[in-house]
C-alpha cells in the first residue's frame, strides 16, 4: 500500500480544475472513433487510393496551421474557455452532419472542417493547463491529463472499430456525443484562467515564466532550446505518426475483413498500456531530466516500430505497439511540462500553437510523403527507414 502511495504520489494535491480536466478527457476519448480510423475511413468507405489518403491527410495538416495560429492569438487575447467552447462545439456539429451524409469527399471535407476547428481550440485546452499549474505539479498534472485521455482511448478506437462496417453513421455521432458531454464539465466547472497571466511571478527559479514585451517569435529567438527540441520532435512525429497511416493499412493487408478490428485492438492496447504505465513511468522518470528523457523515448519508438519491418502475426504487432508506446508515454510527459516552463505566461496561447506547428508538422508531412515512398518499397523496407531516422534523431539530443 505504502507503494502505491508512492506511485500516484505526482497525482495528489493538484488543482481540482486538473481532476475535472482528467474526467473530462477520459469521456472525450472514450468516444475517440473517428480519427483512428480515419485512414481506413478514407480508403475503404469514400475509395481513396493510399497515395491520395495520404495527400488528404497533409492537407488537414496543413490547415491545421494556420488555425492553430489563429486560436493561440485568440486564446492569448479573448481567454482560453471562450475558445474551447465556441469550437469544440462546431467541431461536434461537423462530425453530427458527417453522420447524415454517405461515404464521399463531402464527408471528407467535413471531417477537414471540424479539425481545423480542434486545431483553433487545442491552444486554450494547453494554456488552461498552463495557467492552472506550476513547475512543482506542472509533471504531474500532465500526466494525468495524459493518462485521462488514454483511459478513455484504451476502450474508443476498439467500439470504433466494431461499429466501422455496418454502423458508420454513429461512428461520427458517437464521437461528437461524448465530445459535448466532456465540453460541458469543462464549460461549467473551471473558471476562465487569463487573468493568471497578469499576476506577478516572483519565484526565480520560474524566471522564464514571467511576462515580455514582443511576439512569439522574438520569445523563439530568445529561446532557442525550444526550436531545437521541436526540430527534434518533428523527426519523431514524422515517423509515430506511421502507426495510424501504414499500419492500419498493414493489418486490412495482411488480414483482410479484420484489419479494421485487429487495428481497433491494437489501438485500443496503446491506450491501455499508457493508463498502467504513465504513473510508473512518471514515478520511475521524476529525478531524470526532461531531454533526457527524449533520448529513451526516441530509442524506444524506433524499437517498436521498427518490429512492424518483420512481424506478421498480431502477437508481435502487439508487442512491437507495447514497446512504441513506452516511448510515447516519455515523451509525452516531458515535452509539454518542459515547453510550458520555458514559456512566458503572457505567451502561453501563442507558444501552444506555434511549436506544436513546428513539430505538428512531422505529422503533416509523413503521410504525404510515405504515401509516395510505398509506391516504390514495401512497407516493410519503408518502416525501417524510419527506425534510421529516429536513431538518428535520439543522437542529437545526447
Amino acid at each position: 500500500m505504502t507503494a502505491l502511495k508512492k506511485l500516484f504520489s505526482p497525482y495528489r494535491e493538484l488543482p481540482k480544475e486538473i481532476y475535472v480536466i482528467f474526467i473530462s478527457r477520459v469521456i472525450n476519448a472514450m468516444g475517440c472513433f473517428v480519427m483512428p480510423l480515419l485512414t481506413i475511413i478514407l480508403t475503404e468507405k469514400v475509395g481513396l487510393s493510399s497515395e491520395t489518403a495520404g495527400l488528404y491527410l497533409s492537407l488537414a495538416g496543413v490547415v491545421f496551421l494556420p488555425a492553430s495560429l489563429l486560436g493561440g492569438k485568440l486564446a492569448d487575447t479573448l481567454g482560453r474557455k471562450k475558445i474551447i467552447i465556441i469550437f469544440d462545439t462546431l467541431a461536434a456539429m461537423f462530425y453530427i452532419i458527417c453522420g447524415f451524409v454517405k461515404p464521399s469527399m463531402t464527408m471528407g471535407y467535413l471531417i477537414l472542417v471540424a479539425g481545423a476547428c480542434m486545431a483553433i481550440a487545442t491552444p486554450g485546452h494547453d494554456s488552461l493547463m498552463a495557467d492552472l499549474t506550476n513547475p512543482k505539479n506542472r509533471s504531474g498534472a500532465y500526466s494525468l491529463s495524459y493518462m485521462g485521455h488514454n483511459l478513455g482511448f484504451a476502450v474508443g478506437p476498439v467500439i470504433g472499430g466494431m461499429l466501422y462496417k455496418n454502423h458508420l453513421p454513429l461512428v461520427f455521432i458517437g464521437d461528437a456525443a461524448t465530445a459535448l458531454i466532456a465540453l460541458a464539465l469543462v464549460a461549467f466547472m473551471i473558471k476562465e484562467t487569463i487573468h493568471k497571466t497578469k499576476e506577478k511571478i516572483i519565484d526565480e527559479s520560474r524566471a522564464l515564466e514571467r511576462q515580455v514585451e514582443g511576439s512569439i517569435f522574438s520569445v523563439l529567438l530568445k529561446r532557442p532550446i525550444l526550436i531545437y527540441i521541436a526540430i527534434i520532435v518533428f523527426i519523431y512525429n514524422f515517423a509515430y505518426a506511421q502507426w495510424s497511416f501504414m499500419l492500419p493499412m498493414q493489418l486490412m493487408g495482411l488480414f483482410k475483413d479484420d484489419g479494421a478490428k485487429f487495428f481497433g485492438m491494437v489501438a485500443g492496447l496503446n491506450g491501455l498500456t499508457v493508463v498502467l504505465f504513465t504513473p510508473v513511468i512518471t514515478k520511475v522518470a521524476e529525478n531524470v531530466k526532461h531531454i533526457r528523457r527524449m533520448v529513451y523515448g526516441g530509442l524506444l519508438y524506433a524499437l517498436g516500430l521498427g518490429m512492424f519491418s518483420f512481424v506478421t502475426t498480431m502477437p508481435m504487432f502487439f508487442l512491437g505497439a507495447y514497446i512504441f508506446t513506452l516511448g510515447e508515454i516519455i515523451n509525452a510527459i516531458s515535452l509539454t511540462p518542459f515547453i510550458a516552463n520555458h514559456t512566458p505566461a503572457s505567451h502561453r496561447g501563442r507558444m501552444s500553437s506555434v511549436i506544436p506547428i513546428l513539430w505538428g508538422m512531422g505529422h503533416t508531412l509523413s503521410p504525404l510523403v510515405m504515401g509516395k515512398v510505398l509506391m516504390h518499397t514495401t512497407v516493410q523496407k519503408a518502416w525501417m527507414m524510419l527506425v534510421v531516422l529516429l536513431v538518428a534523431a535520439s543522437y542529437m539530443i545526447i
